[in-house]
């Protein structure tokens, strides 16, 4: 028997729409727990012995290429649309961006050739992110995005000794874009243009992966360099999931048909012992037999986890 990991977004309650069948598992599952850091969690789950994760940027380093110039340090670097306020910068509940191959090479190209010397450079890792490598070590905790997604960004932005090295550099990426060709080839598609490049998941680049047990499946940088399921696996052992969609949304019904169905069918048959869904900071965990709770009365989801 086997625990999958279901991580969905959940950024907003407003024009959120119900999952009957995800409140229906929700409301046959135990209390919620609070997470601190999912990927943590869900890295255990395909790594049993680890005690923590590599980096985020460490996953897609051996994408690069070997042609690339050594580094020290990596780090994502994911564009995002910031709007400043007077008093405040916020990001958008959808300000994540994703940007098409030719974008990614085309802002890799210009920053190094703007930016040379300054002992910093991007590149274009896997599925066409962008990855900021730097000739120093840094010491600095950053932030996932989409953490920041729908609020003010500034107590997510960079700590730590080098944190205001990290974010100057930010401010100075936000110039860079400012007018740049790609965001003007984005408006004229009526596409929203690349205000920020965000930077986080950063760690040394002579971290080496871990092995792990199990799938993966889904949109998230760190876990598709474990695997990359397109369906429930017929022989599923231990599995991480990770949807970008938020319930309710155009792509939620082939998330579900693809992924609680099954691992809800693979749970009652017993080859599932645990689904854990996990969104925000919270996660509900249900087994077979007892821990099913049929009496609960299904709720909104974003109200069972805590979404405003």
């Amino acid at each position: 028997m086997s625990i999958l990991y279901f991580r969905f977004a959940a950024r907003s309650s407003d024009g959120a729409q119900r999952s009957p069948v995800l409140e229906r598992l929700v409301a046959r599952a135990g209390d919620p727990l609070r997470v601190e850091d999912w990927r943590l969690e869900a890295f255990r789950v395909i790594a049993p012995g680890a005690q923590h994760p590599p980096s985020i940027a460490a996953t897609i380093l051996p994408e690069v290429g070997p042609g690339a110039d050594p580094a020290a340090w990596a780090c994502l670097a994911t564009p995002v649309h910031l709007s400043a306020g007077m008093r405040s910068v916020t990001m958008a509940a959808d300000g994540i961006l994703n940007l098409a191959p030719g974008e990614a090479a085309a802002l890799s190209a210009d920053f190094n050739r703007v930016f040379g010397g300054a002992g910093v450079r991007l590149s274009v890792g896997r599925g066409a992110l962008l990855c900021c490598l730097f000739d120093d070590r840094i010491e600095a905790a950053t932030r996932d995005p989409d953490d920041a997604a729908g609020n003010d960004v500034f107590g997510f932005q960079p700590t730590g000794p080098d944190g205001a090295r990290l974010r100057r550099l930010m401010s100075e990426m936000e110039m860079w874009l400012f007018d740049h060709p790609v965001n003007r080839a984005r408006s004229s598609q009526e596409r929203r243009p690349i205000t920020g490049l965000w930077l986080w998941g950063g760690g040394p680049t002579d971290e080496a992966l871990p092995p792990v047990r199990g799938w993966c499946a889904g949109q998230d940088p760190f876990f598709a360099a474990f695997g990359n399921e397109h369906e429930y696996p017929r022989a599923a052992g231990e599995g991480v999931v990770v949807c970008a969609e938020q319930p309710g949304s155009n792509g939620w019904p082939d998330v579900e048909r693809r992924w609680l169905v099954p691992a809800l069918a693979a749970l009652r048959s017993g080859r599932l012992k645990r689904l854990d869904l996990s969104a925000a900071d919270r996660r509900f965990s249900l087994g077979k037999g007892p821990n099913l709770r049929f009496w609960r009365r299904p709720r909104p989801w974003w109200v069972s986890y805590g979404i405003q």
